[in-house]
């Protein structure tokens, strides 16, 4: 089996990484890619990732088997449609499907219809009323614009003013559109459910961190580390999530006429009412895939297919490892504001000294003269597992240290709360 991925990110590096050690994989095609990338797959350009008729082009030279859609912008676009009407099996939803992620008010609506429990919400077109509405909600104030916004566009906070000035910030953009949330307490999870728009497989919850620095201080950016499995949840969780949001939400989707294939990331927060659905998000979350492929041992190319294709029934349980997984990201200076680019990256060669650590690229390039620099907010993931998490988290912050990235900062407080046994529930 051929398999193409679209996408340049960790994300994708880390599906390249788990495709590449699948013997029913022959051989692994990225669009656009990256330098890490490079040295599992064979990297194509492509200048556009929402080029329908490019991507198409790329699959069609290399005759692949298989078409998996990394990142969001492209499925919103519509791109797993051009390709499915070329004729090839696609891992990623339609842009009909996808709407889950590229509308928050449009979710919202799907999950009242499948009963889904998720916090209470409104859809603000105006500055009065969002006002209206925060007064309606009470503190903390949850502002979310409703398109697409790479895991930015969303403010959580007690100041009334700047809740104010982030929905007015998004009702400026042609179209802009803000939902305004209920605030769910509790420590939040992330859940992969595979679909092939029938039957759904969930994978390994995990945890990440959306917030620049400690203690989830500083703004929201696309995630700064993340960890699986949650030694702390409820043990019948993700059969409850699966019974009570994915299957119902998959039901729906089939039951308008757009089935949902590929991966649904239900993003929710555990509180003292029960699990809540924050948002959905229509593919794999970055960088929760990160440590969840860490320990998968189920071979994911066949898996990614069986989705694609209608098969997902072939499969009754999937094969994990029993180690923990960390990824802490090292990110540009200035990161989320604008990141500064361009500078040396050194030291990714001594990460194999540190056991089971490695380095997936996000943020960069290949300077004139060859040498790798950053590109990018986000620009690396570091993995490592272990044992227990203790374990795993020594071996992943060892390999950052081996990184050296002028300006770059990273969280120091990845796992640390859950390896100390410091998360309650209820």
């Amino acid at each position: 089996m051929k398999v193409l991925v679209i996408g340049s990110g960790a994300r994708e590096h880390a599906i390249v990484r788990s495709l590449t050690r699948d013997q029913a994989v022959d051989a692994v095609v990225a669009a656009p890619g990256n330098p890490g990338i490079d040295t599992l797959a064979l990297c194509e350009p492509l200048a556009d990732v929402t080029d329908g008729a490019a991507v198409v082009a790329i699959a069609q030279r290399h005759e692949v088997d298989l078409v998996v859609i990394g990142p969001e912008v492209p499925l919103v676009a519509g791109v797993a449609d051009a390709l499915r009407d070329s004729g090839f099996d696609v891992f990623g939803p339609s842009a009909d499907a996808a709407r889950l992620e590229g509308s928050k008010a449009f979710a919202k609506e799907v999950m009242s219809a499948a009963e889904v429990p998720t916090g209470l919400a409104h859809l603000a077109t105006t500055l009065d009323e969002v006002a209206d509405s925060m007064d309606a909600l009470g503190a903390p104030f949850v502002i979310k614009d409703d398109g697409l916004a790479a895991g930015k566009g969303v403010v959580v906070t007690d100041d009334r003013d700047a809740a104010l000035a982030h929905a007015e910030a998004c009702l400026a953009k042609d179209g802009g559109r803000v939902v305004v949330e209920e605030f769910l307490d509790g420590p939040e999870v992330s859940l992969f459910v595979l679909s092939d728009g029938v039957t759904v497989l969930p994978l390994s919850p995990a945890q990440d961190f959306k917030r620049v620095a400690d203690d989830d201080a500083g703004p929201n950016t696309g995630g700064m580390g993340a960890y699986c499995p949650l030694g702390w949840a409820p043990e019948d969780l993700t059969d409850e999530l699966v019974r009570r949001v994915a299957q119902p939400t998959i039901d729906e989707m089939r039951r308008r006429g757009t089935p949902f294939v590929g991966v649904l990331f239900i993003g929710l927060a555990i509180t003292s009412r029960g699990p809540r659905v924050i948002e959905f998000n229509a593919r794999f979350g970055d960088p929760e895939t990160q440590v969840v492929l860490a320990r998968l041992l189920t071979p994911l190319g066949g898996l990614l297919k069986a989705a694609a294709t209608g098969r997902l029934d072939d499969y009754d349980a999937l094969r994990w490892s029993d180690d923990h997984a960390v990824t802490v990201v090292v990110a540009s200076e200035n990161y989320p504001g604008t990141p500064r680019t361009g500078d040396p990256i050194v030291g990714l060669d001594r990460i194999d000294s540190v056991p089971t650590a490695y380095a997936l690229h996000a943020g960069t390039a290949l300077d004139g003269d060859g040498a790798l620099v950053s590109a990018g907010g986000r620009v690396l993931s570091v993995v490592a597992t272990g044992a227990d998490l203790a374990e795993a988290r020594e071996r992943a912050y060892a390999a950052v240290e081996l990184v050296e990235l002028d300006g770059s900062h990273h969280r120091s407080d990845i796992a640390l709360r859950a390896a100390r046994d410091e998360i309650s529930v209820g």
